[in-house]
Order: C-alpha cells, then sequence, then structure tokens
C-alpha cells in the first residue's frame, strides 16, 4: 500500500507540508502528505468550509509520528477544481475514487464534523477500503439537530463578524475561560502555516455544503450495525452544532465503536484535548 508519488519523503511537520493535487474524473483535488511512508494511511476529511489550512497542526503532526497522513479538500473547495457537491453522497464517492487513484486498497479515515459524514458514508459504501475509522464532533445520517446547523451556526458566525473574531470561537468551543483559552489556541496553530496556504472557500461552496449537511441531517438513517470494523467516536459535552447525542448514538449502534466524551469542550473538543486525543487515536490504530 504505497503512496503513488515516490518522491523525497513526505515533511514531518503539516506546515511544511507540499501542496499537492491529483486529476481524478477531470477534476482536481488539492491534498498535502506527510509523515513516513509505508503502512496503512491515515486520510484525514474536514468540517464544513474547511480547507486544508483548517487542519489542525497539532492533531496532524502527532499523528504523522507514525502514520502516512494525507489531508484531502472536497471538491470545489480551496484550490480544489468543480463545484462543491450538494450531498454527502456526492462527496463520498470523490473520496472513494481520489483513495484509489492514488494507489491505496485500504486506508484508515479521520473524519471531523462534516467529514465525519462523509467517513460513514464511505465505510459503507466501500467496507473492503477502509480498515479503522474515527469520527470526531459529527453524527449519523438523520442525527439530532443536524439539519439545523444552520440556524445554530449563522447567529454566531455573525457575531463573529460583529467582535471580529474567528466565529469558530463561538461554533466549536464553550463560553467558559477554559473554552475561550482553548479557542484562542487553536486559531493562534490554524495561522502556523505562513507560505503556500490554501485558497479560502468560495461563499458559493460554503452555501452547498450546507446544504449537503441539511440533506444528511433529513435523510433516512443508515445501518450503522454493518458497520463491523473498530471505530473511535470523539466529541465534547456541550456540542451545539451537532448535538453531543448524536455521538452516543453512533456508540450505540455501531457494534465494536469505543466513545471519549471530553468535559466542558464543544464540537472541537478534539482540538481543545488535542494531546490526550492524538494519544488515544494512536493507541486506536495501533491495535
Amino acid at each position: 500500500m504505497t503512496s503513488l508519488f515516490t518522491g523525497p519523503e513526505p515533511a514531518a511537520r503539516y506546515i511544511d507540508a507540499a501542496n499537492r493535487s491529483i486529476t481524478v474524473g477531470g477534476t482536481m483535488f488539492a491534498y498535502r502528505e506527510l509523515g513516513a511512508r509505508g503502512g496503512v494511511p491515515l486520510i484525514l476529511l474536514n468540517h464544513w468550509g474547511a480547507v486544508l489550512d483548517n487542519f489542525d497542526p497539532r492533531i496532524v503532526d502527532g499523528l504523522a509520528s507514525n502514520h502516512t497522513i494525507i489531508a484531502i479538500n472536497y471538491r470545489g473547495i480551496g484550490a480544489s477544481g468543480g463545484k462543491a457537491p450538494l450531498t454527502i453522497d456526492e462527496m463520498a464517492r470523490d473520496a472513494i475514487a481520489l483513495i484509489r487513484a492514488m494507489g491505496f486498497d485500504q486506508v484508515d479515515l479521520l473524519g471531523f464534523s462534516l467529514g465525519g459524514m462523509v467517513a460513514q458514508d464511505i465505510t459503507l459504501k466501500a467496507p473492503d477500503l477502509v480498515r479503522k475509522l474515527i469520527l470526531a464532533g459529527t453524527g449519523p445520517a438523520g442525527g439530532k439537530g443536524i439539519d439545523k446547523v444552520g440556524p445554530v451556526s449563522w447567529p454566531l458566525i455573525f457575531k463573529g463578524i460583529l467582535t471580529r473574531k474567528d466565529p469558530k470561537t463561538y461554533l466549536f468551543f464553550t463560553s467558559t475561560p477554559n473554552g475561550r483559552r482553548s479557542a484562542a489556541d487553536f486559531l493562534k496553530r490554524l495561522t502556523e502555516r505562513k507560505m503556500d496556504r490554501d485558497k479560502a472557500p468560495s461563499v458559493s461552496a460554503f452555501l452547498r455544503q450546507l446544504k449537503a449537511i441539511t440533506a444528511w441531517g433529513r435523510q433516512a438513517p443508515q445501518d450503522l450495525g454493518s458497520i463491523r470494523i473498530p471505530v473511535l467516536i470523539a466529541n465534547g459535552d456541550h456540542d451545539i452544532m451537532v448535538p453531543t447525542i448524536n455521538s452516543h448514538d453512533m456508540a450505540r449502534r455501531i457494534p465494536n465503536a469505543e466513545i471519549v466524551i471530553y468535559d466542558d469542550a464543544g464540537h472541537g473538543g478534539i482540538f481543545q484535548n488535542h494531546a490526550d486525543f492524538v494519544s488515544r487515536a494512536l493507541a486506536f490504530l495501533a491495535v
């Protein structure tokens, strides 16, 4: 299971990882690769409106210590070409085609928020492709409150504009002193890369992805009991975007699932507790 690429070893740190691209089905997809080559690669699938610069470098670097990491952009997001899909189904099919075009016959997946929805759908569509699955800050198809992500988010997005703060301050973290400190630290980490940053998402792509999330929240539940691989579920105890009850629901329905819920943490619980999450994820992937 070697990468399609045979050049120099990828960077050891995410902030130094080169911007790369691969064309699949006529569409160019942007991605970054890092860590030592060999073994089963870990594919990172990110949140609503996220580009490559929105992956937490502490988490990526921690996981890259033992794994090949490939962080990808969805169609129509950042430097990737095409138009952003309106369904999770299309995003999952894109990701499956991308993984196979890279030459992998088996991968691990880490999906955060929207990425966790895509990761579930990939696993159900191509069960032989996925060895282990990590779902963070996410929920199942038809999950409680997922179709309300827009109404919940818009007031806090506008609050961010009015207070001149990144909306993720309010969307991803609690309003406690601990939450606010964690938000500031996380947002600072996202600015560590100074050169060759990804292209910002367009308003159109942002809105199209929201439609995909809303549709996911309204569609019929999927048969999560058919997911027989090991699954690690993580979230904060106060996720206002994808309510934490959805994490418990997935853990109950997936046979080989383990769950960690972080205290005084929100949607971005894995960022607030990045050291603990990396340790847990490495142990989970190593077994």
